[in-house]
């Protein structure tokens, strides 16, 4: 063998070797510059049955970097929870990649519902943009962003003008109950012991699933569709936590919201008129 060849495989092999050592050693870190949109961790509190979440996200965006910014403090009982929703919101042109998040609606005391959303999500720095390959390779914190429907909805119909698919989630309002509870305990656990995010073990969605299935074991079966997120509502119809009333084409269909939240914008019901007909 030639020499030169040799040695270049070997180098080759070190480099690799280096690499993987190198993001072995890298440690997940709450203490880094942050955008804006992810600068905050939520922290929930429990009186009984009441959850006080700080840092809930409330922001009017008008495009990815100008926005104003506003972070509450709102206070959810979870007696008063009525529904479960699953967003489903594809990537481009080809079906597979897509971002997943749940919301849940709990009944004023005054009448009306109030809406919150709690998105599993790749925690960027200043600078940095999302790339599924440095989602493997330990280049992103994993974050929850518990925040208003339109701060996250109007984001991507509006800001990044994605396609958004909204479906309610069929379950008894106790299953509700605990999946609230436990998606804000793991919001809380970051804040003290914070995470990689990794697209293929630890994304939105297989996350979403994780949750899922500590309440409800075996529920959501193993399936390439965690990869491909795009396709997860289909596996949540066939495994009947979508209503199957129509056909999945048809729910789908009509389950596109992008229509209304554009055309309803700055609605004050604007949760309220994306969901008519659904």
């Amino acid at each position: 063998m030639n020499p030169y060849v040799k040695y270049a495989g070997l180098l080759v092999l070190v480099l690799l070797v280096s690499g993987f050592g190198v993001l072995l050693t890298r440690r997940p870190s709450n203490q880094r510059d942050w955008t804006g949109d992810l600068a905050r961790l939520p922290r929930a509190t429990f009186d009984g049955d009441v959850a006080t979440v700080e840092n809930v996200r409330a922001f009017e965006h008008r495009s990815e970097s100008d926005r104003a910014e506003r972070w509450e403090t709102r206070r959810y009982d979870l007696a008063r929870l009525e529904s479960v929703w699953y967003w489903v919101v594809p990537f481009g042109a080809v079906r597979g990649p897509a971002h997943t998040f749940v919301s849940f609606g709990f009944a004023r005391p005054e009448g009306g519902t109030e809406y919150v959303a709690v998105s599993v999500e790749a925690r960027k720095e200043k600078g940095e943009t999302y790339d599924p390959l440095k989602g493997i390779l330990r280049r992103y914190e994993l974050v929850y962003v518990v925040a208003d429907e339109r701060d996250l909805v109007r984001l991507r119909t509006k800001v990044r003008q994605d396609s958004v698919f909204l479906y309610r989630v069929q379950t008894p309002p106790e299953k509700g109950r605990a999946l609230f509870r436990a998606m804000l305990d793991r919001a809380n656990g970051l804040r003290e012991r914070p995470e990689f995010y990794n697209t293929l073990t630890s994304s939105c969605t297989t996350n979403i699933v994780d949750h899922v299935n500590a309440i409800a074991p075996e529920r959501v079966p193993f399936s390439y569709k965690y990869f491909l997120p795009a396709y997860a509502d289909e596996l949540a119809y066939d495994i009947g936590l979508l209503a199957r009333d129509h056909p999945f084409p048809e729910l789908r269909r009509r389950a596109w919201i992008s229509g209304k939240a554009l055309a309803h914008d700055d609605d004050p019901d604007f949760s309220q008129v994306i969901r008519a007909g659904l």
